[in-house]
């Protein structure tokens, strides 16, 4: 048992290594260009909302509209902080994380006790309060115009290639820590809480600090997106808040599949790489969004990987045991001619 874990670990830690240092070699070698390797950066910092909408929607069964919200909340709260007050920006970044997370406690703490719709409207007016905040607060957040903020992130020198680091190196922490508390005890009473509620309660769970979990970490990731997205654009909009994001963060989850973290990722990597490729096509390209919607709603409604994951444990051990049926076959081949 000791040995598989080991050796589980050492397959997720060279998986993990290889996302970030083959490309990080590539962008710096100049084979991946500035765009290019601006847009995966993005589409990292999207991943990040959609594992933030997964969280509630797919793991936690809740239906949130409102994610934007608390990612506009992390990104204007980093240039706050970093800009006028002067906190170095990783500090920032995690206190902007921190500070979406407050807020969700303060808006899941009277409404998570709703369910299904209700909660859907109370999220979706929660973004647009901030929206309006952030355009009316013009001594803080700038008001309609917004605001610009000059990090390492975006500068022009080495900036494409430690933006992709941080970003991407964030994500990858994301999704391993995410996943080892799925599997935790309290994870698995936030998926029994999703499965069935009643059952869930009958059975001795608090169904409303589990919700109260799930949401508070789900605002957290938002606000981590948010940030990084700030520091990577470097210049913010109240737009940021707006419901057109939101939907977007629900896009990425609904095809990629509710409940699957990795699912959520590639779909995001994929619908955000796959709009700046076909930018040729000027607004024509936005098309490509419903298309694709409509084909996977019809042909698969769960979306493409379901409620399951992209397991590189369970990819090596099917290489490693069709590698073993082959030999083990010519064995037996070569003991029969002989």
């Amino acid at each position: 048992m000791k040995n598989k874990f080991y050796r589980n670990t050492i397959i997720l830690t060279v998986v993990a290594l290889m996302a970030i240092v083959i490309p990080s070699i590539l962008i710096s070698a100049g084979v991946i260009n500035k765009y290019l390797s601006y847009n995966i950066t993005l589409a990292g910092i999207n991943a990040l909302l959609a594992i933030s909408v997964n969280m509630i929607c797919g793991i936690t069964g809740q239906l949130s509209l409102g994610q934007a919200g608390f990612q506009a909340l992390g990104a204007y709260g980093v240039v706050i902080l970093t800009a006028k007050c002067g906190i170095p920006l990783p500090l920032s970044i995690l206190l902007g994380g921190c500070f979406s997370a407050f807020a969700g406690f303060l808006i899941g703490f009277p409404t998570l006790k709703l369910e299904g719709d209700y909660l859907a409207i109370v999220t979706l007016a929660f973004g647009e309060i901030i929206r309006i905040l952030l355009v009316n607060l013009k001594d803080v957040t700038g008001g309609p115009n917004g605001m610009s903020f000059k990090t390492i992130l975006s500068s022009k020198h080495h900036g494409a290639l430690v933006s992709y680091l941080v970003v991407i190196g964030i994500l990858v922490l994301v999704i391993v820590l995410l996943q080892n508390f799925i599997r935790s005890t309290y994870g698995r009473a936030i998926l029994a809480v999703r499965e069935d509620e009643i059952a869930a309660n009958s059975s001795g769970i608090n169904i409303f600090k589990y919700k109260m979990t799930g949401f508070v970490i789900a605002s957290f990731i938002a606000g981590i997106s948010g940030a990084l997205y700030a520091a990577l654009v470097g210049y913010i909009k109240p737009e940021l808040a707006g419901f057109d994001n939101s939907i977007n963060g629900l896009i990425y989850v609904v095809l990629g599949g509710m409940g699957s973290v990795t699912g959520s990722v590639v779909a995001a990597f994929v619908l955000t790489l796959l709009q700046e490729f076909l930018r040729f096509l000027a607004d024509f390209r936005l098309l490509i969004y419903p298309v694709i919607l409509i084909i996977v709603m019809l042909f698969r409604p769960q979306g493409i990987f379901g409620k399951k994951e992209i397991s590189f444990v369970k990819a090596y051990e099917w290489v490693v045991s069709k590698f073993q049926s082959k030999k083990t076959k010519a064995c037996k081949n070569n003991g029969g001619e002989e």
